[in-house]
């Protein structure tokens, strides 16, 4: 992972921080061109808009659908304090983007909270759909951060 990377991780930390401040789990994702530029930035809303689809890598998966063209959409990163949930690597897949860069893992999250749930790598929900997508993570050099944000108040 490049300092650039990080970086960019430490912004979606930024919106996760924000996300729990304002009620909601504490997860924020960028989708970034592949030119370097921050394209669109979301945070999780799920308790504030009353939406359980209303994941912030879900809605960058939606603006992009409308937003961006094929290609554009292809060579797009996603930076995201928390690796994909199924629903959202799903969305991911479909909408075509690129690589996905998450700062904590679906493992690491059900450690530190007790609960499996519907963690799982999203590496093989990846593989199942036979996408080649590159996904890096997690970014150890901020697992003390994350979890932090993740501890009950």
């Amino acid at each position: 992972m490049t300092p650039g990377d990080l970086t960019l991780l430490r912004h979606a930390i930024d919106l996760a921080r924000e996300a729990k401040q304002a009620g909601d789990q504490p997860f924020g994702s960028l989708l970034v061109s592949g030119e370097g530029q921050v394209l669109a930035e979301e945070r999780n809303s799920v308790v504030t808009e009353r939406d359980v689809t209303a994941h912030p890598e879900l809605k960058l998966a939606r603006w992009a659908s409308r937003a961006l063209d094929v290609e554009e959409r292809r060579r797009a990163t996603v930076y995201t304090s928390g690796e994909h949930c199924p629903m959202c690597a799903v969305a991911h897949a479909n909408a075509g983007l690129g690589r996905l860069v998450f700062a904590f893992s679906s493992r690491q999250l059900a450690q530190l909270t007790g609960d499996p749930g519907w963690r799982l790598p999203v590496r093989d929900l990846f593989d199942r759909r036979g996408l080649d997508t590159v996904v890096e993570g997690p970014a150890t050099e901020l697992t003390a951060e994350v979890t932090a944000l993740h501890a009950p108040d």
